[in-house]
C-alpha cells in the first residue's frame, strides 16, 4: 500500500463525516457519549437526568446543531424505550403495599384522578381553547404521576408510613385510569364514537387483559422453573413485554398499555431483590430509556420558546393547573385521614411529579394526526406547543416535587415516623449472613435466599464459606473446587448489586470451621443447603453438633426444588411457645422480608395462642396473611393434602430443652421426606441461648368446643396428674403428656 492510497482512504473517511452524521458507528458513539457525560455535568446544575437527556437530544437534533437526524434507528430504539418505561412502571408497583391499604388507596386514586382530569379538561378547553379530545388527553397528563420521590422515602426509612402506602397504592389507580383515557382518546380520534366502537373496544380490552394477566404469569412461571440461564430468562421477559404490546394494539389500544399490563402480570415473578430485576433495570437505564429520551428531545424546537408565545403560555397554564390539582388532592387526603402537615407535603411530593406517563401520553398525542390544513400540513391532536411546553412542565414539577417531598420526608424521619403503625417492628439492617457451600448445584438458590431475607439497605452482609478438611491430601483440587464455588456465589450476589465476601477455611471438621468463622465475622444467620444424595434423617442426625455450637445464630436449612421467584404461597408452621424464644423477632423479620420480596401469599399454621399473638402484635409485618390452627406436629399428613406444587414450606424448629421444643419435632425430617418431597422447604432454628433445665412438651387439653395448648415441664405435668388420680386407678405410665394405652 503506497502513500497515495493511504491519503485517498483518509480523505474518503473524512468526507463521510458530514452533518448530519450518517455513519452508524459515529451516530452510536455520539449517543453513548451523550448518555455517559451529559447527565453527569447537568446534575451539578440540579437538572434531573431525565430532563438532561431530553435537552441533549434537542441540542444535537435537527432543530439544534443538526448533528443527527431522527431516523428509523432512533425511532426504533425510542419505541423500545417507551415500552420499556411503561413495563418498568408496572413491574415496580408494590402490589403488597397496594393490597395492605387497598380501600384507602383506591379511594385516594379515584379522587386524585377525577380532580386532575376534570381540572385539566376545564383549563385546556376554556383557557387554552383546545378541542375536547385534546383537552381530555391533557387531563390524563395531569392525572398521571411518577414516584421520583420514592427513593428518598426509602433511603430515609419511612416507606411504612401510612401516607406513603396510600400514595404509592393510589399510583396504580391513577396511572391505569390515565392510560385507559389515552386508549379511548387514541381509538376515537380516527372516527366517530359509536356503540360499535365501544363494544369493540370493551371486548378487545377484556380479551387482551385476560390473556396478559392470567396466562402470562402461568407461562412465565413454567419457563422460569425449567430454564435458569440468566440470558434466556431476560430474553423471555423481553419477548413477553413486546408480545403484550402487540396484543394491546390488536385489541385497539396503545402498545404502552400492553407493556404496562405486562409489567403488572410479571410483577410477582421478578422480585425487586432478584438478579433478573437488576438486569431488567440495568439494560433499560443504560440503553433503551436514554435512547427514547434523546429521541423525544430531537422533536423539540427550543427556538419556539422565544418566537412562539403559545409554548410559554401552554407551559405556564399546565404547570399551575396541574400543581393546584395535586395540592388539592394532598390537602383532601390530609383532612380525611388526619395527616400532619409534613405527611401532606410527602403525599404532594409523591404525586406531583410528572415524567414517564406524561412523556408517553404527549408523544402519542403528538403522533395522532386528525387531519390536514389547506397547504398539506398535518393537524395533530397535541401540537408542538404542547410537546415543547410539556418539557418545561416535567422539569418544574419534578423539581418542585423533589424539594417539597424531601422536606416532608426528612421532618417525618426526624420526628420518629409517627405514621408507622405501633405494632410494626423495626428491621435489623446489621445482619451478617453466612452461606456454607459444598455443591455447585445449589449455590445460586442459597445466595438468592440470603439476598431475599436480608434488608435492602445492607449491601455487604453476605459471606460464602467453603470448609476443606485440613488433613486432605488433594490440596490443589480442594482449592480449585473452593474457588469455583466462591466465584459462582460472588457473581450471583453481584448480579443483584450485593457484595459477597468469599472465605476458604481449612479445619479438622466442618462444624469447627463454621463456628470459627461465626465468631470472627460476628455472623447472625447461617443458610445451609440440603445436600443431594442424603436422606433427611441422616442429614439432621449430623446437624445436632452444628446447632449446639451456634445457639446465638439463626440457622436456615433450605432445600430448593424450584426458584424462590416462582413460589405462589409460603406455608409457615410455627410451634407453640415460639413467640417466647429469644430469637423470635429475628426470624420473624427474615420471614417477613422473604414474603415481601417474593410476593408470595403467606399462610401461618400453629396453635391458637401463637396465631393470636402473631396476628395481634405482628400483623403489620405480615399484611394479608392467613392464620390456621395446627393442633400438633403430627398434623403434617393433613397439611400434605393442602400443599400445592408451587408452595414453599417453612417450619420453625427448636433446639432441645427450650420453650418451643417438642419431641414430635424428631419426626419432622421423616414427614418432610414422606409428604413434601416435591416441594421446596426451609427449616428455621431460632436464636436460643441459655437452655432450660428440663425438656418441655405440648400437653393437649380437650375442653368443650375448643382445643387449648399449654406448655409445662414434663416432670411437673406428671406430678400434677398423679396427685389428681386415686392410687388404685393409676393408669400405665404417661408418654409425652398422653396415656400409652
Amino acid at each position: 500500500m503506497n502513500l497515495q492510497t493511504v491519503e485517498s482512504m483518509l480523505l474518503t473517511g473524512l468526507t463521510e463525516i458530514t452533518l448530519p452524521l450518517k455513519n452508524p458507528v459515529l451516530q452510536f458513539s455520539l449517543i453513548l457519549f451523550i448518555i455517559l457525560f451529559v447527565p453527569f455535568f447537568l446534575k451539578r446544575l440540579k437538572i434531573p437526568s431525565l430532563i438532561s437527556l431530553i435537552i441533549a437530544g434537542a441540542v444535537v437534533g435537527p432543530h439544534g446543531l443538526n448533528l443527527m437526524l431522527r431516523d428509523s434507528s432512533i425511532v426504533l430504539f425510542g419505541t423500545v424505550g417507551l415500552l420499556y418505561i411503561m413495563f418498568l412502571a408496572g413491574l415496580e408497583i408494590d402490589v403488597a403495599d397496594f393490597k395492605k391499604n387497598s380501600g384507602r388507596s383506591i379511594l385516594f386514586g379515584f379522587y386524585t384522578f377525577l380532580i386532575s382530569e376534570l381540572l385539566g379538561i376545564f383549563v385546556a378547553l376554556y383557557v387554552l381553547h383546545f378541542s375536547l379530545l385534546s383537552s381530555v388527553l391533557i387531563g390524563s397528563i395531569f392525572a398521571s404521576h411518577t414516584l421520583i420521590v420514592y427513593p428518598i422515602v426509602s433511603r430515609l426509612g419511612i416507606s411504612k408510613d401510612r401516607a406513603v402506602n396510600i400514595a404509592v397504592g393510589g399510583t396504580m389507580i391513577t396511572d391505569t385510569l390515565a392510560l385507559l383515557v389515552l386508549a379511548v382518546v387514541a381509538g376515537s380520534s380516527t372516527g366517530e364514537i359509536t356503540p360499535v366502537f365501544w363494544i369493540r373496544l370493551l371486548v378487545g380490552i377484556t380479551i387482551f387483559s385476560c390473556i396478559v394477566l392470567l396466562f402470562f404469569p402461568v407461562i412465565t412461571r413454567w419457563f422460569f422453573k425449567r430454564f435458569d440461564d440468566s440470558v434466556l430468562q431476560y430474553l423471555f421477559v423481553l419477548a413477553m413485554v413486546f408480545l403484550a404490546a402487540f396484543l394491546a394494539e390488536a385489541a385497539g389500544v396503545e402498545a404502552i398499555i400492553g407493556a404496562f399490563l405486562g409489567g403488572l402480570a410479571l410483577n410477582r415473578l421478578i422480585p425487586n431483590t432478584s438478579a433478573l430485576m437488576n438486569r431488567v433495570r440495568f439494560v433499560g437505564d443504560a440503553i433503551f430509556i436514554p435512547f427514547f429520551l434523546i429521541g423525544v428531545g430531537m422533536l423539540i424546537d427550543f427556538r419556539a420558546f422565544f418566537k412562539d408565545i403559545a409554548t410559554i403560555r401552554v407551559a405556564l397554564v399546565i404547570i399551575v393547573a396541574a400543581t393546584v390539582a395535586k395540592y388539592a388532592s394532598a390537602w383532601i387526603t390530609q383532612k380525611i385521614y388526619g395527616f400532619s402537615i409534613d405527611q401532606r407535603r410527602l403525599v404532594f411530593g409523591l404525586i406531583s411529579a410528572h415524567a414517564a406517563v406524561a412523556i408517553a401520553t404527549v408523544l402519542i398525542g403528538y403522533n395522532i394526526i386528525t387531519g390536514y390544513t389547506l397547504d398539506g400540513a398535518p393537524v395533530r391532536l397535541l401540537d408542538e406547543s404542547v410537546l415543547n411546553g410539556t418539557i418545561l412542565f416535567i422539569l418544574v414539577t419534578c423539581t418542585l416535587a423533589s424539594l417539597i417531598g424531601e422536606k416532608g420526608a426528612q421532618n417525618i424521619a426526624a420526628a420518629g415516623n409517627p405514621g408507622i403503625p405501633a405494632d410494626a417492628e423495626p428491621t435489623h439492617p446489621s445482619e451478617r449472613i453466612l452461606i456454607p457451600l459444598n455443591e455447585p448445584e445449589n449455590v445460586e438458590e442459597l445466595v438468592n435466599l440470603g439476598v431475599t431475607v436480608k434488608s435492602r439497605q445492607n449491601l455487604n452482609g453476605l459471606f460464602a464459606l467453603h470448609v476443606a478438611h485440613s488433613a486432605s491430601t488433594a490440596g490443589d483440587e480442594a482449592e480449585k473446587h473452593a474457588g469455583k464455588l466462591i466465584e459462582k456465589a460472588v457473581m450471583t450476589a453481584a448480579s443483584t448489586d450485593n457484595l459477597l465476601t468469599g472465605i476458604v477455611r481449612y479445619d479438622s471438621s466442618v462444624s469447627n470451621g463454621i463456628a470459627g468463622v461465626v465468631k470472627e465475622k460476628r455472623i447472625t444467620d447461617i443458610i445451609f443447603g440440603f445436600p443431594s444424595g442424603q436422606t433427611l434423617d441422616f442429614f439432621f442426625g449430623n446437624l445436632s453438633e452444628m446447632l449446639s455450637a451456634n445457639p446465638d445464630v439463626t440457622i436456615f436449612i433450605y432445600k430448593p426444588v424450584q426458584p424462590l421467584a416462582t413460589i405462589k404461597r409460603t406455608l409457615a408452621v410455627i410451634p407453640q411457645g415460639a413467640e417466647h424464644e429469644e430469637g423470635f423477632l429475628l426470624w420473624k423479620d427474615r420471614l417477613s422480608a422473604m414474603v415481601s420480596n417474593t410476593g408470595s401469599k403467606l399462610v401461618f399454621y400453629g396453635a391458637t395462642q401463637t396465631m393470636g399473638y402473631l396476628k395481634e402484635h405482628h400483623g403489620a409485618s405480615f399484611p394479608n396473611a392467613d392464620y390456621k390452627i395446627f393442633r400438633n406436629l403430627d398434623d403434617f399428613s393433613g397439611l400434605a393434602k393442602e400443599i400445592r406444587n408451587d408452595d414453599n414450606l417453612v417450619v420453625v424448629m427448636s433446639r432441645r430443652h427450650h420453650r418451643s421444643w417438642h419431641s414430635r419435632m424428631l419426626k419432622i425430617p421423616s414427614y418432610l421426606g414422606r409428604y413434601f418431597e416435591k416441594n421446596s422447604f426451609i427449616m428455621i432454628y431460632p436464636v436460643q441461648t441459655g437452655g432450660g433445665d428440663e425438656p418441655v412438651e405440648f400437653h393437649e387439653l380437650r375442653l368443650p368446643g375448643r382445643i387449648r395448648f399449654d406448655v409445662v415441664p414434663v416432670r411437673e405435668q406428671m406430678e400434677k396428674a398423679l396427685k389428681k388420680i386415686p392410687l388404685k386407678n393409676l393408669p400405665r405410665p404417661f408418654s409425652g403428656g398422653k396415656r400409652d394405652g
